[in-house]
């Protein structure tokens, strides 16, 4: 059965203050139709600029990721987008009113409360997985940063970190599939080192920075008030009372888990992953991973993406499911209206068929005589047929029983077929068979790339004897 994407039932708004700016925003999740994506919008700037979800609008990304388009920037893009991914929603409209996504509480949590608050509603569309089909390898050698991508049936990830720190030595993170965002992963907070908060602050970043946003990890147990107040007053906290237990963390912020710290490198994985731009099936595992990496690693996603592509879809042309005579048994379709050779494969909810292309198909002798193409029609009817054995192939004693269009809808021919060509027809159910009715998404392919597609819907009657 295919996946539908999916989006929000209705919009959800929340409020905070950006990290880094320290300026108060408001966001509002959308609703989306099919195929949009991930997109924000800053309401707060004349035309309403749309930034797009993509690994090739990162402008920058120091302590985050910050997205530029159309004269417009969002900052810190990384939490509601690991959310928005976690709750496998596909689509949506990411309305702010000032420049940075809201830090709420360091994590994802208060986000995906609100995705769950809203609702989720199936849209018809399919999901259009990228699907591994070998190993990615790459690494910044210089910065000790390793990324690994390997084929998988499920978005799996495996993080490890490693910051040679008393309080934070090396630590793994790792979720099987997608499930396991919510309950283990969307908690997670931020975090930063006591000794980097200086730099921070007076590199203008962390404006919104607070200890009930982030993890402050504190590697001394020498430091003065003296030091912790002239911190305060650095961060805009003059009135706040900083303590330190120990060699742990500010203020007695207990991890939640051990590992936290790894695994929200995991979620700023998923969220920055989230920029290839389709849901992914494979396992990602990452060494001492940062958002500079991450988006490093979403671009050479994306060009492997191109690749496949360019390639086209594979099949393998050796296999025979059913023969002609086979399909002989099923079809009743004869010579010169027997459209499919062979069927090379078949799933519970997909089926694959040939039909090759020979200059002795009667069609040629009247159609473009002297530049013989294949008929958009038969195409069509070639698709199917294909479809049909699938049908027949759910019942017993298929020759009893024909099968009938009802609807075409979505056709497209993309380049045309002429004698020699060898057509893939690969159909998938669109939704489970009811009644004896079958609608099936097609799609006919030469040499792997796109020729046709339809959708089509038939019913599957038995004959009268």
């Amino acid at each position: 059965m295919s996946e539908k994407q999916r989006t929000l039932k209705q919009s959800v708004k929340l409020a905070g203050v950006g990290l880094h700016t320290g300026q108060l925003v408001t966001v509002e999740i959308c609703p989306a139709p099919e195929n949009h994506g991930y997109k924000f919008q800053r309401v707060d700037v004349e035309g309403e600029p749309i930034i797009k979800a993509d690994a090739d609008l990162v402008v920058a990304t120091d302590r985050g990721t910050t997205l530029e388009a159309n004269g417009a920037r969002v900052y810190t893009t990384e939490h509601l987008l690991a959310a928005l991914y976690g709750c496998q929603i596909d689509n949506a409209l990411i309305k702010l009113d000032a420049p940075e996504v809201p830090i709420m509480d360091g994590s994802s949590h208060l986000f995906v409360v609100a995705i769950q608050e809203a609702g989720v509603e199936e849209q018809n569309a399919d999901r259009n997985y990228f699907v591994l089909d070998e190993n990615i390898k790459w690494e910044d050698a210089e910065k000790g940063i390793e990324f690994l991508a390997v084929p998988d049936s499920e978005y799996r990830l495996t993080v490890m970190v490693d910051y040679n720190s008393p309080v934070l030595g090396t630590q793994h993170a790792t979720i099987y599939n997608l499930s396991e965002f919510v309950p283990n992963i969307s908690k997670c907070r931020t975090f930063v080192f006591l000794r980097e908060l200086e730099f921070l602050a007076k590199n203008n970043l962390i404006k919104g920075g607070d200890l009930d946003n982030a993890i402050v990890l504190v590697e001394r147990d020498d430091i003065s008030k003296a030091e912790l107040d002239s911190l305060a007053k650095l961060l805009g906290k003059e009135n706040l009372e900083i303590k330190v237990d120990g060699i742990g963390v500010l203020n007695s912020t207990k991890l939640q888990y051990e590992n936290e710290p790894a695994r929200h490198k995991l979620l700023d994985i998923i969220g920055d992953l989230a920029l290839v731009g389709r849901p992914i099936k494979a396992h990602i595992l990452a060494a001492r991973p940062g958002h500079s990496g991450n988006v490093r690693f979403a671009k050479v996603l994306k060009e492997q993406i191109k690749k496949q592509e360019k390639g086209g879809k594979q099949f393998d042309l050796t296999k025979t499911v059913f023969d002609i005579n086979q399909i002989e048994g099923m079809l009743p379709h004869r010579f010169p209206f027997l459209m499919v050779d062979r069927i090379i494969e078949i799933t519970d909810n997909s089926i694959a068929g040939i039909k090759n292309i020979t200059m002795n198909e009667p069609i040629f002798t009247g159609h473009f005589p002297g530049n013989p193409v294949f008929p958009g029609v038969l195409q069509i009817e070639a698709m199917a047929q294909v479809g049909g054995i699938f049908a027949l192939n759910q019942v017993d004693e298929p020759h009893l029983y024909s099968t009938y269009f009802m609807k075409i809808d979505n056709v497209k021919f993309k380049q045309k077929i002429i004698p020699g060509d060898t057509v893939v027809f690969e159909l998938t159910l669109i939704s489970p068979i009811r009644r004896g009715l079958v609608n099936m998404a097609g799609k006919g392919y030469v040499n792997g790339q796109l020729v046709c597609e339809a959708e089509m819907l038939a019913q599957v009657i038995k004959d009268k004897v």
